[in-house]
């Protein structure tokens, strides 16, 4: 399902108009993003949690060159699906 399909849909299950429906996932999205960028999480019971992980620094190899490369830490963004919702996938 992409953003349009998913637009429709929620305009359709809410009642709402389908602009509603899209600036409301657009929210939801900027405020994920803000949340995260921050260092804080979002915690969605029964759906999951947005939170910001960490990847330390490490060694790694040019595929190209076969040369030895240092990778900085870096930040990632993570979600971590909750129980009812991986109950439900399985």
């Amino acid at each position: 399902m992409n953003r349009k399909e998913l637009v429709s849909e929620i305009a359709k299950t809410a009642g709402i108009s389908h602009s509603q429906a899209d600036k409301t996932i657009l929210s939801f999205i900027n405020i994920v993003k803000d949340v995260v960028k921050s260092g804080g999480d979002i915690r969605l019971i029964g759906f999951g949690t947005f939170k910001l992980g960490k990847r330390a620094e490490r060694a790694g190899i040019n595929p190209q060159t076969k040369k030895k490369i240092r990778l900085k830490a870096v930040n990632i963004p993570k979600f971590k699906a909750g129980k009812s919702f991986k109950k439900l996938v399985n």
